[in-house]
């Protein structure tokens, strides 16, 4: 009996034992013409066994790089794909740049930073004004979130006059809460909160009227 540990061993675990039989036959075959065949079956074989990596980009690409690691890089055969060496394989990628913030106040995300360039750059009016104060509340929750206490309306509005360089102002509101679009959205769920009061309470007058419309006429029956 031949045990595995007696075997090559496997340079892709993932593919198994058998595809890595077919790589090493497809290393000796006498021809390249019989080799370029053997590899596209391979090929097709791999795409077959890990339906999963028919999802990722480029997934031809990838299976053709994974050819040629079964094969340790020792396969002459013609690929339709720049072939890598070990050495750009084994080549740690580049590491990605990682925003910094250069400010104190990393806690209300770049996000927030980018609505207020947004707003610095829009012309005054109503629509920058109710930029300014969504930025604001905004900015209110995420103190609230990050720092897990209450803020003073005070502290957040200081804190936009800092990140805009001072470019934008909400001093002149008392709180954030009577800012337009929380006064706004109040008054719309106040209205509509009226509203839906008034429909049950229709409701209800209603359905006492049909019971006691019943009652009477059992009454009446006796």
């Amino acid at each position: 009996m031949e045990y595995n540990t007696q075997r090559n061993a496997l340079q892709m675990p993932q593919y198994g034992r058998m595809i890595q039989e077919m790589v090493e036959i497809c290393r000796i075959l006498p021809t390249k013409e019989e080799r370029n065949d053997a590899a596209r079956s391979i090929i097709e074989f791999m795409g077959q066994r890990n339906p999963h990596l028919r999802d990722e980009e480029n997934y031809k690409h990838k299976l053709w790089d994974h050819l040629f690691i079964l094969a340790n890089h020792d396969l002459d055969v013609d690929s339709p794909y720049p072939i890598l060496t070990p050495e750009e394989l084994t080549t740690k990628p580049r590491k990605m740049p990682y925003p910094s913030y250069d400010n104190e106040y990393k806690f209300y995300g770049k996000s927030i930073l980018q609505l207020i360039e947004r707003a610095i750059v829009l012309e005054d009016g109503d629509e920058k004004d109710a930029l300014i104060q969504v930025i604001a509340n905004n900015m209110k929750k995420s103190y609230n979130v990050y720092n897990k206490e209450h803020v003073q309306d005070d502290v957040i509005i200081r804190h936009l006059k800092d990140l805009s360089q001072n470019r934008l102002d909400l001093t002149g509101i008392d709180s954030l809460d009577k800012s337009k679009i929380y006064y706004n959205n109040n008054r719309n769920n106040n209205k509509n909160n009226r509203n839906q009061n008034t429909n049950n309470n229709a409701k209800k007058r209603h359905h006492h009227n049909n019971q006691n419309n019943q009652n009477n006429q059992k009454n009446n029956r006796k």
